[in-house]
């Protein structure tokens, strides 16, 4: 059996639409006989940017069972918002706290951008893109973009049929990735 695919909501923000897109991701993948998995970055510990970087390392458990899921991960698709022109810097701190190089080296991610403004996050998708290829990690070349994503909303539904297709297509992509 194949691990599950990580998908990674990319904010600790309340609310966050980012988790909504999750959900529909986790269904599209479950359509496709593809089992998933969420982490989503509200629930890491308050705290893990000082308990579990740097010399700090490894020494948070709640954070290590963050750290293992990603490791066990061979695949990830990453749900990046835009904030101020790029990604949220908790997002930066996750990556940051992740055993390198094992966690990303030589697996395969799919990126998504979501933002309020009419660039569908595509800054912070090529920003995270460089972390990622540092990190080396394969990226989907295909990245939907979904700008003024709240619009294109409704509870865990989108409304938008090209934002649906993108999310099923790059689904399939990912799969035969």
């Amino acid at each position: 059996m194949t691990n599950p695919i990580t998908i990674i909501v990319g904010t600790n923000r309340e609310p966050a639409n980012s988790r909504h897109i999750a959900q529909i991701y986790t269904d599209i993948l479950t359509s496709k006989g593809v089992s998933s998995e969420i982490i989503d970055l509200a629930d890491l510990p308050e705290d893990f940017i000082f308990s579990a970087l740097y010399k700090n390392n490894g020494k948070n458990e709640a954070f290590n069972r963050f750290r293992q899921q990603m490791k066990d991960s061979q695949k990830f698709v990453f749900l990046v918002p835009e904030y101020n022109g790029s990604y949220p810097g908790v997002l930066k701190a996750f990556i940051d706290g992740m055993e390198y190089p094992g966690t990303f080296r030589g697996k395969k991610a799919a990126l998504v951008g979501l933002s309020s403004g009419g660039q569908g996050g595509g800054l912070a998708v090529s920003h995270f893109t460089d972390v990622l290829n540092y990190c080396g990690t394969h990226v989907l070349a295909f990245k939907p973009k979904m700008p003024f994503i709240e619009k294109h909303l409704e509870g865990q539904k989108i409304t938008n049929d090209v934002y649906q297709k993108d999310l099923e297509l790059q689904a399939e992509q990912l799969i035969g990735f």
